[in-house]
C-alpha cells in the first residue's frame, strides 16, 4: 500500500526485454534506499513493482506482460522521468489516501491551462471508470494523490499547485500524453457490496457496468 506523496522523481535508466517481460532498471535520484530490501514493493508512477536487485543508486525490478499490457509503462524508455514512492509503514503519516498501486487504467491528458501559478489539467479515463470518479474525490494519476475539481462524463479536472509540479513529473504532461489511473479503493468495494449475494454469480454477470440505476432499483436500493 502506498499514500500516493510522491518522495522523488527517478529516471528510467534501462529497460530489458527479457523471455517476453522486461527488467527494467530504475535511477531514484534523492529516494533513500536505506532501508530497502529484496522483496520491497515501489511504486514507479503508479504500478507496484518488486525490487530484485539494488545495485546502488537505484533498483531492479520485472515487469510482467500484463501489467505493460494494461499500464502506460510501455511509452517509457531509457531517461524518461518517474514519480516514486516506498511502500508506507505503520508509523507513515497518511497525507494522500490509500493507494494500492495496482493500475484501474489508462488516461490521456486531453488539456492544460494555466490558472495563476497553479496549473489546470483535464484528464479523459476510460469509460469503465468513470462511475468510479467524484467530484472533490480522490484519484491517483501516475502515483500521485489527486482531488478531483470537476467531473464531465469521462473526464475529470485537476488543479495541480506549484509544489505538487516541482515534486512530481506532472510539469512535464501536455495534452496527449497518456497517465496511469488509480480510482479510489472506497468506491471499488462499495461496487462489489452493492452486488450482495450476486457477487457469487459467474463472471459473466460482473464487471464493470453492472452497478446501473435498474440494477440498485431492483435490489431495493433506489425507491421511488
Amino acid at each position: 500500500m502506498f499514500t500516493g506523496i510522491i518522495e522523488s522523481i527517478g529516471s528510467i535508466r534501462a529497460m530489458t526485454p527479457k523471455g517476453g517481460d522486461v527488467r527494467l532498471l530504475v535511477e531514484t535520484g534523492k529516494l533513500d534506499l536505506g532501508d530497502v530490501k529484496l522483496g520491497d514493493s515501489i511504486a514507479v508512477s503508479g504500478v507496484c513493482l518488486t525490487v530484485i536487485e539494488l545495485p546502488g543508486n537505484g533498483f531492479a525490478a520485472d515487469v510482467s506482460r500484463e501489467t505493460l499490457d494494461c499500464t502506460a509503462m510501455n511509452d517509457l524508455k531509457a531517461g524518461s522521468p518517474v514519480n516514486l514512492e516506498k511502500a508506507l509503514t505503520p508509523t507513515t503519516r497518511l497525507g494522500g489516501h490509500l493507494v494500492s498501486g495496482h493500475v484501474d487504467g489508462v488516461g490521456e491528458v486531453v488539456a492544460r491551462s494555466e490558472n495563476a501559478r497553479a496549473v489546470e489539467f483535464r484528464i479523459r479515463a476510460p469509460k469503465e471508470l468513470a462511475k468510479y470518479i467524484a467530484h472533490k474525490g480522490s484519484i491517483t494519476v501516475d502515483g500521485t494523490s489527486l482531488t478531483v475539481n470537476a467531473v464531465n462524463g469521462a473526464e475529470f479536472e485537476l488543479t495541480i499547485i506549484p509544489h505538487t509540479l516541482s515534486e512530481t513529473i506532472m510539469a512535464s504532461y501536455q495534452p496527449g500524453r497518456r497517465v496511469n489511473l488509480e480510482v479510489d479503493l472506497l468506491a471499488r468495494y462499495l461496487e462489489r457490496l452493492l452486488m450482495g449475494d450476486k457477487a457469487a454469480e459467474p463472471d459473466s454477470l460482473q464487471g464493470p457496468g453492472n452497478i446501473t440505476e435498474s440494477f440498485l432499483a431492483a435490489n431495493g436500493y433506489l425507491k421511488s
